[in-house]
């Protein structure tokens, strides 16, 4: 009797920035197992930023291609295996797609070791791709515990990382961004900011100004508007690392920003960052991330979408930010 397995497709190409109606759910026989294959339940399926742009257009990844699964990183546990190095039960992180059960390479599936504390969908967060991103950018930026560090999307899965990994290395200021006063207070009582800025309510560069006298390294992942601030608060010498720019994903192209010379006024550096190009700094990163998220000094905040039919609604939460803190999951439990 054949394993059924469902699936999200892309059915249509999005209309516009807000729209996420284009994906359908469709039912497929799971391929048979074969040698140095594993069969995996999905318990959680990752929702990322970097999703948004391939909807429409090649970016660093092809676009989705119509009538595919969409591609995306799950955590699930083992239900049959053709491969020595796994057995039946283990919980794996694997890239297997919007699909409740996958058939998947067993060598690119990586093992993870769930707890009551630190359940699988961590490795979607914190222990996952946002965290390593984190740690990347900091390394990429040359970040020292004297910078001043500015955070844009400091709420989110890479942005609350980045804060907490820098405090835990002994920052003095590190200043986040976010939407609303709830996530500012997200920012203070949990993440750790120094400063927390609310980008609604208000001007940004006059924000960041009242918080501190110049930036020394900021962390964008949001672009337009945002750097358009950094860019205008940059001391002499600053350096930025761009690892997204989800303010203009889905657009014709940013209005923001309009003051690049200040790269050349304030002898600034920006470099933009793919976590893929630096996957053998993992190791590095799990030695010093495992520690601090076992002893709650590194959190993990997850915003949960029940069911595959949520698929949407969670993509929508990455652009307006409305009720998300930190990674963005479909939960299929």
């Amino acid at each position: 009797m054949d394993v059924i397995a469902r699936e999200v497709i892309l059915a249509r190409r999005p209309a516009n920035r807000q729209d996420f109606g284009g994906f359908e759910i469709v039912e497929r026989a799971v391929p048979s197992v074969r040698a140095g294959h594993v069969l995996v339940e999905s318990t959680a399926l990752s929702i990322d930023p970097s999703m948004i742009p391939r909807l429409t257009a090649d970016t660093y990844a092809p676009k989705f291609a119509i009538g595919d699964v969409i591609e995306s990183r799950a955590v699930g546990r083992v239900i049959e295996t053709a491969d020595e190095r796994l057995t039946v039960g283990d919980w794996v992180l694997h890239s297997g797609g919007w699909r409740d059960r996958a058939v998947v390479d067993a060598a690119t599936a990586s093992l993870i070791e769930p707890t009551d504390a630190v359940p699988p969908e961590t490795w979607l967060g914190v222990l996952g791709a946002p965290g390593l991103t984190a740690f990347v950018g900091l390394a990429v930026a040359e970040f020292r515990s004297d910078d001043v560090l500015w955070v844009s999307g400091a709420a989110g899965a890479v942005g609350s990382a980045v804060v907490q990994l820098a405090k835990s290395r002994g920052a003095g200021t590190v200043i986040g961004s976010a939407g609303g006063a709830d996530k500012c207070r997200y920012l203070t009582d949990v993440v750790g900011v120094d400063a927390a800025i609310d980008y609604r309510a208000g001007d940004l560069v006059s924000a960041v100004r009242s918080a501190t006298d110049g930036l020394d390294v900021y962390f964008d992942n949001i672009g337009g508007s945002h750097l358009e601030a950094a860019l205008a608060t940059m001391n002499v010498g600053g350096r930025i690392v761009s690892c997204g720019m989800i303010e203009t994903y889905g657009t014709r192209g940013p209005a923001a920003p309009r003051n690049l010379t200040e790269i050349i006024t304030r002898r600034l550096s920006m470099t933009g960052m793919l976590v893929t190009d630096h996957l053998e700094m993992r190791a590095a990163f799990l030695a010093e991330a495992v520690p601090l998220v076992e002893s709650g000094r590194l959190a993990s905040e997850t915003t949960r979408f029940s069911g595959l039919e949520s698929v949407a609604d969670g993509f929508a939460s990455l652009l307006s930010g409305d009720g998300k803190l930190g990674k963005t999951v479909i939960d299929l439990t």
